[in-house]
């Protein structure tokens, strides 16, 4: 039976190198796979999924006037054997409906993978309704600079500290973002430590 699956982590835990090697077992085994993203996701271009160990794939994006079940049933029904997401967090709520009626009205499985929470611990929409609809959850699990397990996807500033305020979409990678337990998240706000981002000198 299809399943909707959500494979979430936060970042840095290798969440699109493994939509991509998933992408590539089920191509290996001769099965057309529909690789799709959200338009909010424009760091590697506007139509290449790329991850930080180097993958990368051709993509279709997905911008949020679009109806996901109308355009797989005009384009896709019946050429496609799973769809796989990235960076699903930030699908509209109506979007990840619309692939929960994919999988149950075609048999589809469909892998949706991205972050589960913001950099202020709050769920984004896509995520939230992913939460609630999804067959199967699953966290891709990735470390604290301190040995723990890494929960929440702290912003940094230029300056080294911790942001707790903004905008809740502010793309960035290492440059931006670092995974850290909610101990050390805690206690970098509370004492303004200064954060080292992974890949600074």
């Amino acid at each position: 039976m299809a399943k909707l699956y959500f494979k979430y982590g936060a970042m840095g835990s290798s969440k699109t190198a493994q939509a991509l090697i998933t992408k590539y077992n089920y191509e290996e085994n001769d099965l057309s796979v529909w690789l799709i993203k959200p338009s909010a996701d424009t760091r590697d271009g506007a139509q290449i999924l790329r991850s930080r160990i180097g993958l990368e794939a051709q993509v279709e994006v997905i911008t949020p006037s679009v109806d996901v079940y109308r355009l797989f049933e005009q384009e896709r029904k019946g050429s496609c054997n799973v769809i796989i997401v990235d960076e699903c967090q930030f699908l509209l709520s109506e979007q990840i409906d619309q692939l929960r009626a994919i999988v149950n009205d075609f048999s589809i499985p469909v892998l949706c993978f991205g972050l589960r929470t913001d950099f202020q611990t709050k769920l984004f929409p896509g995520s939230r309704r992913l939460m609630e609809l999804a067959d199967c959850i699953e966290e891709i699990k990735t470390m604290c600079d301190c040995g723990a397990k890494a929960t929440v996807n702290a912003r940094i500033d230029c300056e080294g500290h911790i942001v707790t305020q903004g905008a809740q979409v502010v793309l960035g990678g290492n440059d931006s973002y670092i995974a850290m337990c909610h101990k050390c998240y805690i206690a970098g706000i509370r004492e303004r430590k200064t954060i080292k981002l992974h890949g600074q000198n």
